[in-house]
């Protein structure tokens, strides 16, 4: 492993951090709270830090597989505990575990909380909580790849590490390019929502902070009551429109922007993206309609509970624990499908479940005709069996992490349904779940080690399982 080489990325991430600090420093001396000195005093501790890990350039500039992965594993992780200490200094949020929890579901765009009440927390928490939505979004190692010069080669590792989804392809034919082109992207999305909430009477700084959460499909809000607190129509149906956005892959939407509109058109994962939303909110909105004056108004909730979960945003407007077991149910199993590879929502990603479905079906057929030789073949093109196997790989940690977490939880002694969606939608970076942890709850009564399990599952989650569980392999760590 190039050591030096691996300090060094992570310096510079941490200044990135420290400079990103300064913002809602900043918001804290606009709004003249004394908040603004707790994110200064982490801010230059981070930057030294950082300094000091990235002090002389390495002379091998390289990444390799093996240095992208610990990249981003162990900078996923520091960046989230440095993320943390403004809360602790604060005293807004004095509890490490809390804190912890609180930021690593922040940069992980899972948007579970601790906080019972948000009215105690200053201008400057509410917009670093949503703010590290946004830059765990797209991810900071795609950012620092785009815009700071950080390896001589071979940074598609770091790209790898990070992106969600089974295949990471690049735009052109330069990493730190491509990188720069879906951020580009991201950020002009996340501006026209802004316009447009401030057009539907949202002040200002909550029509920034609720974008930042839609952009990063996280979902922290400005208060407890969330996005219903404004009940109205055109807030939910902007929301809704770019919470589907956001589950796109950015590749097609840079497609579409450019005027090539047929490999949009032709994309299976779209396709069936947007049929999963189709048909479950038509059987939501028969199911809730009971429950509502009207079917616009049930299609309104159902649509926007739909987008929210399946692109694991997290943001709510009706409490669907209110709601008949079936609707439930179909939200439960939204949250494990996920939205699209190459967006900024989580889940196991409506690709890999395309895939898996096919190579059952190849494998049926060749139990029928077990001399036939057929290839297995998606977007138009042949899988490779490495592929196949990587994706069983990540099922298997998958469901390794899930049982293993769901143990620990179990020690809670509490009910099973709240335990099971607690690890669910952790690990598929969702937010809320159902009955004590549900649209109405947070995940504060549980107990530090619970809090602590859940936030190593939502970095697992995030980072797609193989860059944090690579760290606890003895054989990784031989050079």
């Amino acid at each position: 492993m190039n050591k030096k080489m691996v300090l060094f990325t992570i310096g510079k991430l941490l200044k990135v951090e420290s400079i990103l600090l300064l913002l809602p420093c900043l918001v804290g001396l606009i709004f003249s709270e004394k908040e603004a000195v707790s994110y200064a005093v982490v801010a230059v501790f981070v930057f030294i830090i950082g300094t000091l890990f990235s002090w002389k350039k390495p002379k091998n500039r390289n990444i390799y597989a093996k240095e992208g992965f610990f990249i981003v594993g162990v900078s996923w992780a520091l960046l989230s505990l440095f993320g943390g200490f403004p809360f602790m200094l604060s005293g807004e949020i004095p509890s490490f575990a809390d804190a912890f929890f609180e930021t690593v579901s922040g940069f992980t765009t899972t948007g579970s909380s601790i906080l019972s009440t948000l009215s105690h927390m200053s201008h400057a928490s509410l917009f670093w909580r949503s703010f590290t939505h946004w830059v765990g979004g797209m991810g900071i190692l795609v950012f620092t790849v785009a815009f700071i010069p950080i390896a001589s080669g071979r940074t598609m590792h770091i790209l790898k590490a990070e992106m969600p989804g089974p295949i990471i392809g690049k735009l052109v034919s330069k990493v730190h390019v491509t990188a720069r082109i879906l951020y580009v992207i991201y950020t002009v999305l996340t501006l026209v929502q802004i316009i447009l909430l401030i057009f539907g009477g949202m002040p200002v700084f909550d029509s920034i902070l609720n974008s930042f959460a839609t952009a990063g499909t996280g979902g922290f809000s400005m208060s407890n009551v969330g996005i219903a607190g404004y009940n109205s129509a055109y807030i939910d149906g902007v929301i809704t429109v770019f919470m589907i956005l956001f589950g796109i892959n950015f590749n097609l939407i840079y497609f579409f922007l450019i005027g090539k509109i047929l490999p949009v058109l032709k994309s299976e994962e779209l396709r069936g993206y947007l049929g999963i939303i189709a048909v479950s909110t038509i059987l939501i909105t028969i199911n809730i309609s009971s429950q509502y004056s009207s079917y616009l108004k049930a299609f309104r909730y159902a649509v926007f509970q739909v987008a929210s979960i399946i692109t694991t945003t997290g943001f709510t407007t009706a409490n669907y624990d209110l709601w008949p077991m079936f609707s439930q149910v179909i939200l439960l199993l939204l949250m494990f499908v996920g939205a699209c590879a190459g967006s900024t929502g989580g889940g196991i990603k409506v690709s890999r479940i395309q895939m898996l479905f096919k190579h059952a079906i190849q494998e049926l057929k060749r139990i029928v005709h077990s001399r036939s030789v057929t290839s297995l073949e998606y977007e138009g093109e042949t899988i490779a069996p490495k592929t196949i196997g990587n994706i069983h790989a990540y099922l298997v940690l998958y469901l390794l992490v899930f049982v293993g977490s769901l143990l620990i939880l179990s020690l809670e002694n509490i009910d099973f349904q709240t335990i099971f969606s607690a690890v669910a939608t952790c690990i598929n970076n969702v937010g809320p779940g159902f009955k004590a942890i549900g649209p109405t709850g947070n995940f504060g009564f549980l107990s530090d080690l619970s809090k602590l399990t859940l936030s190593l599952v939502m970095l697992a989650g995030r980072l797609e399982m193989f860059p944090i569980l690579l760290l606890f392999s003895k054989s990784f760590w031989k050079t």
